[in-house]
């Protein structure tokens, strides 16, 4: 009785990820283009920011109650699988363009930010106060980028806008629906974890292998959403540039943040992990680097990934 009131509270909790998402990202694509900002940065900023609330949500709450292993597993977990399940998915269904900043500075980035991770916590086995503020200094850094880079597309963009000027949403429909997502995706993401964690437990699972795959996969699915969504509507640079954002602000802020609220302890068994999380950010790169594009052939070869590191998991 009790495994199908959880299987129910997390049906419901993935509902409420799904359309919170949906309602937020287009309230926030919408008020981003009305101050004339580019796709891509809207990509890399507030959609990915806004789809990675539920990897903070759980996170923080985690080190707060001293499960570190579900801190660290989390967000390690979601940016494998954003990778390589989400991305795979999402070019399977259209072969998605990659712009050449982020072939050139994003996922160097998101490979320089996860080995950055690795390294401090395999320092002292923990990622500690110090460690989380040289990790928020890094996304300090990348905001700055970011912001450079608006600055360079907002001319494309004012255009863009000029010529669409026909058909608005008033502002306070586009607020509403930024607040009610946001919202949805928090109290989702928090009723589908906190089933998830249940229902492993029942069934003999670990932490680690809880925030790896289930809490991983619910705080994810915004993320597979709002790619996949992005992707059948032709918006290439909000589907990788979602992830990519994501990923970088997983690391940088999510753990840096919990890291500064309470010393989270890096488990040993995190090494394999982190390496994986590197892999496939270089394995997305080779993918992309000589076409500037994600075929579906290098889909296929990334959602093959996630499927041997799936079994690896639970043999």
């Amino acid at each position: 009785m009790n495994v199908a009131v959880q299987l129910l509270f997390l049906v419901l909790g993935f509902v409420m990820l799904v359309k919170g998402a949906d309602w937020f990202v287009e309230g926030a694509s919408k008020v981003a283009e009305k101050f004339g900002i580019p796709q891509l940065v809207i990509g890399l900023t507030i959609v990915a920011i806004g789809t990675s609330l539920p990897e903070a949500a759980v996170s923080t709450s985690a080190a707060l109650k001293g499960s570190a292993e579900i801190t660290i597993g989390n967000v390690v977990g979601s940016n494998i699988m954003n990778i390589l399940l989400i991305l795979g998915v999402t070019s399977v269904i259209s072969p998605l363009a990659v712009q050449k900043s982020t072939i050139r500075y994003e996922l160097p980035m998101v490979i320089g930010a996860t080995a950055l991770l690795a390294a401090l916590g395999l320092t002292d086995g923990t990622v500690g106060r110090g460690d989380g503020l040289i990790l928020l200094a890094g996304m300090v850094f990348y905001l700055l980028y970011l912001l450079r880079m608006a600055k360079k597309g907002q001319a494309v963009s004012e255009e863009r806008e000029q010529a669409q000027d026909g058909k608005r949403d008033s502002m306070l429909k586009l607020i509403l629906l930024i607040l009610i997502g946001g919202v949805m995706i928090v109290w989702g993401s928090d009723i589908t974890v906190d089933a998830a964690t249940k229902l492993a437990k029942i069934f003999g699972m670990s932490e680690r292998l809880i925030g790896l795959t289930i809490v991983a996969f619910g705080t994810s699915l915004p993320e597979l959403v709002t790619s996949a969504t992005a992707a059948i509507k032709g918006k290439a640079d909000i589907a990788v540039g979602n992830i990519v954002g994501s990923n970088l602000f997983n690391i940088l802020f999510v753990v840096g943040i919990a890291g500064v609220i309470t010393p989270v302890v890096y488990q040993p068994e995190f090494r394999f992990d982190t390496s994986v999380c590197i892999a496939t950010a270089v394995l997305l790169w080779l993918c992309v680097i000589r076409k500037q594009k994600l075929q579906r052939h290098g889909g296929a070869i990334l959602l093959l990934g996630y499927a041997g590191y799936f079994f690896y998991l639970i043999r």
